[in-house]
């Protein structure tokens, strides 16, 4: 009896290991035995579900080979999509998935809960299953019983297209990537200082001007645009509707952000009466302020309607409740030297520009909630004051969000510590694309906490969730987006829809291996997983000032052998970068090599590489560095020792 036992444990064992989902489910019970998919299968579902049927039919047959026909009939060797009221204590996009020997039962108390319940009955199968190309006539499914419900409704994601423009047909490989791990928002940046991407038919100069360049265009020495990537582009109204009903279908809100009133240059270099400079000049003042960028715009009636106009294209096509309105770092400069500005404040009787822009935010809150819709915006849209209606998007840290939900806001988070995707996954990143900065590991990204300690049980209601953000200013075509999003977004999948008490970290790199072997079909060019070594030395608060001086470090231990070796300074965290002036190799007191050549950490690194040739080791090997902090003494970062390649 002990034996069948042990056997048959496992056997349960071995075969949960084979059902990898991703986000994990809120309960998984894996069973003996499997359902075989054959010529024999069948989809039942009733008229209601035909779209949903369709969906799964063609998502099964290339692999399969077999278009399995679809039929209101229930029975053996059937694949059943059922809406069940029994489900509603799951919410709108739970589901419950049941696979037996004979047949596969997907019920739910609504569509959405269906379709997730398709994902994860797709990632119960191979990896195989997701290839375009027959591979084999019969497959199997383990049997299961899964039951699933998210933990937040706001599961996002953010791509910026505003600073370098993605084709159309990645932006909806995007979306599938985002259906499949049962994320529900795709936030959708088309507008910045860059790029305005988008066809608003009133005002044709838009894309006719201000659509033909990009972040590299107009800053050729911050991003290396890859060559077979032209500069600029836009997408038509028929391509977001194309856009917006195949998101739709997949149960994913396209939520648009049309930047105001800072991040606007190049809305005004198309028609610059919107911006400042014009009237500033008008009134004899000096717009050299403003370098080559007027990027807020002004506060005159006829840009307020010129906004209002846009607005009203942009709901045409887009049914999102949610308009985002970004609303973020906005110079106030332009404003305090503006005359018709400053008289615009005096009338209202406001105190300074920040109740300015408060009062700017609030026509278009006014103006969306009269038609029906909600303004969202980032954290910046809290100074001076918030209407009432407005979400907010807590990007600085979450102290934002906190006080957003504390004042009876509803709150997206994304701080930049846990959520911003165009950050280094590696501390070298020498190895790594280009990114803008910072440090966000996968681990880290796994770590994202949505509702902040601070909040009350009633306060945390007010937190919809949270999103990844993909900022493209360093991210100039689509396989660098994807190497920057997966697998970090794959965590955030799980961040947000399973219980925090439920998730580990590595169980879900575990789950995670299959997850990538999907990936690996569907040709996406995630990162792959790796260990960075273990630095040789470190450098601390207080260990520098703001002269040069030398320090030491014993490195003996990542000397195995003699050889070519790069010597990496990587800054950590901390408010001061750390200047290097040159680099020494000892061995036993005795100096072997010395390097000379300024380098810098820090955001964005620059000759931060040293390379040095040592001989097989035969005692104690020590570094020598002059460095300096920038800034001030708060600086901390790794030293690392690389045979080079």
């Amino acid at each position: 009896m002990a034996l069948f036992l042990a056997a048959a444990l496992f056997a349960m064992s071995t075969q949960n290991q084979t059902i990898s989902i991703i986000p994990k489910p809120t309960h998984l019970e894996a069973r003996q035995g499997s359902f075989r998919l054959n010529s024999a299968t069948f989809l039942s579902a009733g008229d209601s579900l035909g779209e949903l049927a369709h969906y799964l039919q063609h998502a099964l047959a290339p692999a399969t080979g077999y278009y399995f026909p679809i039929s209101d009939h229930r029975g053996p060797d059937s694949i059943e999509l059922r809406i069940d009221p029994h489900a509603e204590k799951l919410g709108p996009e739970g589901y419950f998935l049941e696979v037996d020997k004979d047949r596969v039962l997907i019920h739910a108390a609504a569509q959405a809960g269906l379709f997730y319940g398709c994902q994860s009955l797709r990632q119960m199968l191979p990896a195989a299953i997701f290839r375009k190309a027959l591979v084999k006539r019969e497959w199997e499914i383990p049997c299961a019983f899964v039951e699933d419900t998210p933990r937040f409704p706001w599961r996002g994601a953010l791509m910026d297209v505003s600073r370098h423009f993605m084709p159309k047909e990645f932006i909806l490989k995007f979306i599938d990537l985002l259906a499949l791990h049962k994320m529900n928002v795709f936030h959708w940046h088309l507008t910045d200082d860059n790029g305005w991407r988008i066809e608003i038919k009133r005002y044709p100069k838009l894309t006719g001007v201000s659509s033909q360049t990009d972040y590299s265009e107009m800053n050729p020495g911050s991003a290396t645009r890859s060559k077979s990537t032209l500069p600029g582009g836009f997408y038509t109204q028929a391509d977001i509707r194309e856009v917006v009903a195949y998101a739709a279908q997949r149960h994913i809100n396209v939520v648009p952000e049309i930047e105001l009133p800072g991040h606007s240059n190049a809305a005004i270099v198309a028609y610059p009466e919107l911006g400042n400079k014009v009237e500033i000049a008008a009134a004899g003042g000096d717009t050299s302020f403003m370098g080559h960028y007027d990027n807020v715009y002004n506060v005159d009636d006829s840009t307020i309607q010129f906004l209002k106009n846009v607005l009203d294209e942009i709901m045409d096509l887009f049914p999102s409740k949610f308009i985002h309105i970004g609303g973020d770092e906005v110079d106030k400069a332009p404003w305090h030297n503006n005359p018709k500005a400053q008289a615009k404040m005096k009338a209202l009787g406001l105190k300074n520009e920040e109740e300015l822009q408060s009062w700017f935010i609030k026509q278009f809150d006014d103006y969306l909630t009269a038609k029906g819709r909600r303004l969202i915006g980032w954290d910046e849209i809290l100074e001076g004051g918030l209407a009432p209606g407005a979400a907010v998007m807590s990007w600085r840290g979450i102290e934002g969000g906190i006080a957003a939900a504390k004042a009876g806001h509803d709150v997206v988070m994304t701080p930049t510590s846990n959520c911003y995707l165009d950050y280094y996954q590696s501390k070298l990143t020498t190895d790594e694309p280009k990114a803008i900065g910072g440090y966000l590991p996968l681990e880290k990204v796994y770590q994202f906490e949505p509702v902040p300690a601070a909040l009350s049980a009633e306060e945390a209601k007010h937190i919809l969730g949270g999103q990844g953000n993909l900022w493209s200013e360093f991210i100039p075509n689509p396989k660098h987006m994807e190497y920057m999003a997966y697998p970090r977004l794959c965590a955030i999948s799980e961040d947000l829809w399973s219980a925090k008490a439920d998730r580990k970290y590595e169980d879900f790199l575990a789950r995670l291996q299959p997850d990538l072997s999907r990936l690996d079909v569907l040709d996406v060019a995630y990162r792959r997983l790796s260990t960075d070594p273990k630095p040789a030395a470190q450098w601390h608060e207080g260990d520098t000032t703001e002269q040069y001086s030398v320090r030491e470090w014993d490195v003996t231990p990542s000397v195995a052998a003699g050889g070519d070796y790069d010597v990496v300074f990587t800054y950590t965290w901390g408010e001061d970068r750390l200047n290097i002036q040159w680099v020494e190799v000892v061995e036993d007191g005795k100096l072997v090599q010395r390097v000379d050549h300024v380098g810098l950490t820090g955001a964005n690194n620059h000759n931060n590489v040293y390379r040095v040739s040592l001989p097989q080791p035969s005692g104690k090997v020590e570094l020598r560095a002059s460095i300096r902090s920038d800034g001030g003494t708060k600086s901390n970062g790794d030293i690392y020792l690389i045979p080079a390649r």
